[in-house]
């Protein structure tokens, strides 16, 4: 495996796993500056530009109050230079203090960059294929 490969896949592990243990500056150090994101098909908002800060931020409002298990597996990277396009099939599992449950199954579409040789993310694209359990106990989903 290249060491680009390799790289990209411990990025894309070091994504899913900060927001598991809400480590919100290990996942804005995931980041480009600015990203860009598409949660429409969870979240019901458009997609949106925002910096890595504010990414990070959003998602800690959002799921400072659930425990989550991010599994991922399925990961197809295609390289081009510095550019690459992954896609990774993931599960989600939240759980509130109450015991209420939400989980997702999608497939995420980042895509990256590389600059000063480290990958960041600069893209992250959210495509649902279904959700099982209670939408309200997640509060970065438009109600």
């Amino acid at each position: 495996m290249s060491a680009d490969l390799h790289a990209i896949q411990n990025l894309l592990a070091r994504f899913a796993n900060s927001f598991d243990l809400k480590d919100w500056d290990a996942l804005r150090a995931c980041l480009a500056a600015s990203v860009y994101t598409d949660y429409s098909d969870l979240r019901g908002t458009p997609p949106e530009r925002m910096s890595n800060q504010r990414y990070a931020e959003l998602r800690r409002i959002a799921l400072q109050d659930l425990q989550t298990h991010h599994l991922s597996g399925n990961t197809d990277i295609e390289l081009s230079g510095d550019a690459a396009r992954a896609k990774v099939s993931t599960i989600i599992f939240r759980k509130n203090a109450e015991g209420q449950t939400l989980h997702t199954h999608c497939l995420y579409e980042f895509g990256l960059t590389k600059a000063n040789a480290q990958w960041l993310i600069n893209s992250i694209v959210q495509k649902v294929f279904w959700s099982d359990g209670q939408a309200a106990i997640h509060a970065g989903i438009v109600k």
